[in-house]
C-alpha cells in the first residue's frame, strides 16, 4: 500500500528553530562517529550504553525490547504479520527480535558497517539510508526509532526525519520514538540533543498524530522513554 501523510507547513510564529549550538558534531561528523563506533564496538555496546558492561547492556536491551513489544501489541498474525520499520536499527538487535516474534521487519541506518552486520546476522531487509530520506512503496503498521532522534543534531534534519517517519505510518498505526520527556530541550556533550516534548507533539500534530502515552525505560537512572504517537487522521 502506498501513500503518505501530508504535514502542514511550519508556522514560524508558533515554532522558532533555535540556532545550532556551538560544539555539536556536524551531520557528516555524526554519521562518521556512528559508523566508526559500529565498526569498533560489539553488537551490544555499539548501540547500547557504552559506559555499561555486556551483562548490563543485555539487561538494558531486554528492558527496552519488552516495553517495545508491549507497545506494539500481541495481535500479530502468522498469515498477516504486522509490518514494521526499525528506523536507525544499528546492528539490528530489536529488528532480529521482532522477526523471531513473527513480525515482518525492515531496518535502515546511515552506518554501512551496521547494515552489513544486520545483513549477515539475521532475517529481515536492511538498507543504508537516513531517517529523512527513506522511501517505501507501502505504509507500515509501526515505525519505531529507539535512541536515535536525540542524536540527530541539526534541527532541520531532525524535523525532516520526524516528518518522513510519520509519512510512512498507516492510518491507525503507531510512530514510536524515544527521548526524555522534558519541558525544555537539553544538550549533553557534542552528540546529544534532547528536544522538548512540545517540539515532538506540535510537529506531529500537523502530520495527523496524537501522543498516546509516554512509557519510561525505568532502567537505572535513565530518563529516556517511549513516546507513542498514533496516526488518527
Amino acid at each position: 500500500m502506498s501513500g503518505s501523510t501530508s504535514c502542514k507547513p511550519h508556522d514560524p510564529g508558533r515554532m522558532v528553530t533555535p540556532p545550532r549550538p556551538v560544539g555539536l558534531l556536524s551531520r557528516d561528523e555524526a554519521v562518521r562517529y556512528w559508523d566508526n563506533r559500529h565498526r569498533a564496538q560489539d553488537d551490544l555496546r555499539s548501540g547500547g550504553d557504552i559506559g555499561l558492561g555486556d551483562a548490563a547492556n543485555e539487561i538494558f536491551y531486554l528492558t527496552r525490547l519488552g516495553k517495545l513489544l508491549e507497545i506494539i501489541g500481541d495481535r500479530n498474525s502468522v498469515r498477516e504479520p504486522q509490518f514494521v520499520l526499525d528506523a536507525g536499527c544499528g546492528k539490528g538487535y530489536f529488528a532480529r527480535a521482532l522477526v523471531r516474534c513473527g513480525f515482518r521487519v525492515e531496518g535502515i541506518d546511515t552506518s554501512p558497517a551496521a547494515i552489513e552486520f544486520c545483513q549477515s546476522h539475521g532475517p529481515g531487509r536492511y538498507e543504508v539510508a537516513s531517517l529523512a530520506d527513506w522511501r517505501s512503496p507501502w505504509l507500515y503498521d509501526v515505525v519505531y526509532s529507539v535512541d536515535v532522534l536525540f542524536h540527530v543534531l541539526d534541527d532541520a534534519d531532525w524535523a525532516a526525519s520526524v516528518e518522513n517517519l510519520a509519512s510512512l505510518v498507516r492510518l491507525g498505526g503507531k510512530l514510536v520514538i524515544t527521548d526524555q520527556r522534558n519541558e525544555r530541550r537539553r544538550q549533553l556533550g557534542n552528540y546529544i540533543v534532547h528536544r522538548a516534548e512540545m517540539e515532538y507533539t506540535e510537529l506531529l500534530a500537523r502530520c495527523g498524530f496524537t501522543l498516546d502515552e509516554f512509557r519510561p525505560y525505568d532502567f537505572q537512572d535513565n530518563e529516556i522513554g517511549f513516546l507513542v504517537f498514533v496516526r488518527d487522521h
